[in-house]
């Protein structure tokens, strides 16, 4: 795009607070597709506003050679109006996360924060979540029609983000309880012939056997939709009802759940913010430092709590192509609501730089107190969280070790190891597991059941080809990783590289072989030291990926039904100790009736029934 572009499309935003997003936009030919096959957008920045059409008109003569070369790399902006700048702030974030745009500040993790969304059914779902609903929104832009969070357009009706997932969900079934909006999947509304639990219980007024009729359905509905758009009284007023009603009846304890309710309610728009506590109040207190290196930013956490330093930890943030520059102060401003996304916020954050007026000032209506500390032991303690992020950023350790060692372009701060697992070709599974600087990251890992032959080559293509295709497709949750760690020798890299050749991923990939320990690359095979610690990293995520797979064989191998199942004497407990000793039932019929003697649970009686049967 250029300045006359930006200039236009800005005259046609509105002058509200929102987040608007530079896309880039392909034609389906330039991934092999055909002409009827939808363009692929691209999201390559995201930011929030206070006016839209002023911030967006500022990009028309851009300050910044990296902001410039985003412009014009941009195809259209689209955007989305907020209720308030801390939504648009904690939007940026979702957006930040969710996209991973090339010019943003993004810390590596995939937290997010809750929305809540109203579908556009013929009558609407109430429902929790991080992700609306992607296929309505586009089937409305295919129709012309403006984004989710546009008010007064037909379709689903997205509010929030929102900080408190737990304050939400009270909201959420106290409105349900009000206003019986229905919160059941499509599946479960559309095979109903009698009204299900919810409307017993009265979360539900079960539009889906004609209970309620559409028209009145909808302005319950539309009650709701009144509430998250600021008018509190729509569900405080008959929760307050109801509170004196059981107060009045002696029902107390009831009373007290719908006072904790109402004061969810009432503060849900800001009316109940807490003070900022003093200091003598501050029992948790978060110390962040930030270190500036290359294309990337270390940020050090502590975490004391009354006083004791209990916690510590560091995140890579990747900083825009181009912008190592970046002030630590901007570093910290994407950080902090990207990191307590999903996380309680402390009474206090000691801060290595001020970071921007929004999110001191999100900070501050959320009760935190957000300084930078000059003196005394609060500068003592952030003095030792920037030696953690430096230690981060410029010590050379076994990560930054193996960059030099197979000449990687960046530190592989996420490893992904690769293993398949069969017996003699059943039960065949592959497993995915993941390690971020150097630790396993159990929520990344991932396994796959695959057909059953005996092909290691084959089976490893299969299993890379299909991570790499979730990944293209933007249906994998994770980050991308930065090297892959094939378990096996030459074969089973070049299988894996041509998955990852035939569906496009550009991913550096090695292999390391167990008997040898050698490391093979595309251009070489390293015989590195035995206690070389970059190595033991490779190690460490093989040996992982080996156990998880073996794991995963294993339990889908003890649940086939096989031709134990019919031997007298041979029950689950002993089949599996069989086939687990023997690896299959052919394995079986070759062993001796001393051999199958050596299985615990398994006697000379036993034994020759198996080799008779078998």
């Amino acid at each position: 795009m250029d300045g006359d572009a930006v200039r236009e499309r800005a005259a046609k935003l509105p002058r509200e607070p929102g987040v608007y997003q530079f896309q880039t936009v392909e034609s389906p030919r330039d991934h092999g597709g055909t002409t009827g096959d939808r363009a692929a957008e691209t999201v390559v920045y995201v930011g929030k506003a206070v006016d839209l059409r002023d911030r967006v008109r500022s990009y028309a003569d851009p300050r910044g050679e990296r902001i410039r070369r985003m412009v014009e790399r941009a195809d259209r902006i689209d955007y989305s109006v907020t209720d308030t700048e801390t939504q648009a702030l904690l939007l940026e974030a979702n957006l930040i996360k969710r996209f991973q745009p090339r010019y943003n500040v993004r810390l590596k993790d995939d937290k997010s924060y809750p929305l809540v969304q109203l579908t556009d059914h013929e009558f609407p779902r109430i429902e929790i979540t991080r992700d609306p609903d992607p296929e309505a929104t586009a089937r409305r832009r295919a129709d012309g029609g403006a984004t989710a969070a546009d008010p007064g357009v037909a379709g689903p009706r997205v509010f929030g983000p929102f900080t408190e997932k737990t304050r939400v969900e009270t909201v959420v079934k106290a409105l349900r309880e009000t206003y019986g909006v229905r919160g059941c999947s499509d599946h479960k509304f559309s095979n109903r012939d009698r009204p299900c639990l919810d409307y017993d219980i009265g979360l539900c007024t079960a539009p889906c056997t004609g209970e309620i009729g559409r028209e009145s359905y909808l302005a319950d509905v539309e009650s709701v939709v009144r509430f998250f758009e600021g008018e509190t009284g729509v569900l405080a007023d008959p929760l307050g009802r109801e509170m004196e009603r059981a107060a009045e009846n002696r029902e107390f304890e009831r009373a007290a759940n719908l006072r904790d309710r109402l004061d969810a309610v009432e503060g849900f728009h800001g009316g109940a913010g807490e003070a900022v506590a003093s200091r003598g109040d501050e029992r948790s207190v978060d110390v962040l430092g930030v270190a500036l290196e290359g294309d990337s930013a270390t940020v050090a956490r502590l975490h004391s709590e009354s006083g004791q330093l209990v916690e510590r930890d560091r995140f890579e943030v990747s900083v825009p192509e181009g912008d190592a520059d970046t002030r630590a102060g901007a570093v910290l401003s994407a950080f902090v609501p990207q990191y307590y996304a999903e996380r309680e916020l402390p009474d206090a954050l000691l801060l290595s730089e001020r970071p921007d007026a929004e999110v001191l000032e999100w900070l501050d209506r959320e009760g935190v107190a957000a300084r930078v500390p000059g003196a005394g032991r609060e500068a003592t303690l952030l003095d030792l969280a920037l030696k953690n992020a430096r230690r981060g950023a410029s010590e050379p350790d076994a990560l930054a070790a193996l960059r030099d060692a197979l000449g990687l372009d960046a530190v592989p701060r996420r490893i992904e190891g690769f293993d398949v697992s069969h017996a003699q070709g059943t039960a065949a599974v592959g497993s995915d597991v993941a390690f971020e600087n150097g630790s396993a990251d159990k929520s990344g890992y991932r396994r796959k059941k695959l057909d059953d032959r005996n092909d290691d080559y084959a089976n490893m293509y299969d299993l890379v080809r299909w991570r790499a295709e979730r990944a293209l497709a933007g249906r994998d949750d994770r980050s991308d990783p930065d090297l892959l760690l094939i378990d096996g020798g030459a074969g089973q890299l070049g299988a894996a590289r041509d998955a990852l050749a035939d569906a496009g991923w550009d991913v550096p990939a090695i292999a390391l072989a167990k008997d040898e320990e050698l490391v093979v690359t595309p251009d070489a095979t390293y015989d590195w030291p035995s206690d070389a610690a970059h190595l033991h990293v490779l190690q460490r995520v093989r040996d992982e990926a080996h156990r998880f797979a073996v794991q995963y064989h294993q339990s889908l191998r003890d649940d086939i039904s096989t031709e134990l199942d019919n031997v007298p004497g041979v029950g689950p407990a002993t089949r599996r100790k069989l086939l687990r000793r023997f690896g299959s039932v052919e394995g079986l019929r070759a062993a001796s009736a001393a051999e199958l003697r050596e299985v615990d649970g398994v006697g000379e009686k036993t034994a020759e029934t198996l080799l008779t049967r078998l």
